[in-house]
């Protein structure tokens, strides 16, 4: 696992420990990146199942000025903690150990608003549809905001989900990226 691109470009990336989380690939994470950006100047982003926080922080070294990261996992957040520090991003970064929709609730009250949204959750317990309604609901994504879904191949989401439009939608194998805007 490594940055793919940016600034921090082949710096090597821990995983969490175990088999609870589900890294993504880094084939993968190039093609998501070259959809959505590839690049970026500045702007908010969420990874809300962080998991070793590998996509945050590939947001980070392609140019996004700030990350809030959530995951439940006390390894998980321990790894993305280990592998900020070696990437030089803590100070770019918000580390939270929650889950999703209790982050998702404190972030309201902060009244946050993010231009990129990651969502990874476990592929056995995905509530994306869900998550998505609350973010739309709540008005968390910026108005030009996308929202990236990686999710099992055999998750189909719908083409609409409140205001969000399923803007494209790629298979790689096992693994499925949807990608939502307004």
């Amino acid at each position: 696992m490594r940055v793919v691109s940016g600034s921090q470009k082949g710096r090597s990336l821990k995983p969490v420990p175990g088999n609870t989380t589900r890294p993504t690939t880094d084939k993968v994470k190039e093609a998501l990146f070259n959809i959505i950006g590839p690049y970026f100047e500045g702007g908010l982003c969420l990874d809300l199942f962080a998991g070793s926080g590998a996509l945050g922080i590939e947001a980070i070294s392609r140019g996004v000025d700030k990350v809030i990261f959530v995951d439940r996992e006390r390894m998980a957040i321990q790894t993305i903690h280990d592998n900020l520090s070696s990437s030089g991003f803590t100070e770019q970064s918000e580390v939270y150990r929650n889950d999703a929709e209790r982050a998702l609730k404190a972030i309201i009250k902060r009244e946050l608003v993010f231009d990129y949204i990651f969502l990874d959750p476990p592929y056995k317990k995905q509530q994306l549809v869900k998550l998505i309604e609350l973010i739309d609901r709540e008005a968390l994504l910026a108005e030009d905001g996308t929202i990236i879904c990686e999710h099992g191949s055999d998750v189909h989401l719908p083409e609409q989900i409140g205001s969000f439009v399923q803007y494209k939608h790629e298979n790689y194998g096992m693994i499925s990226i949807s990608i939502y805007k307004r």
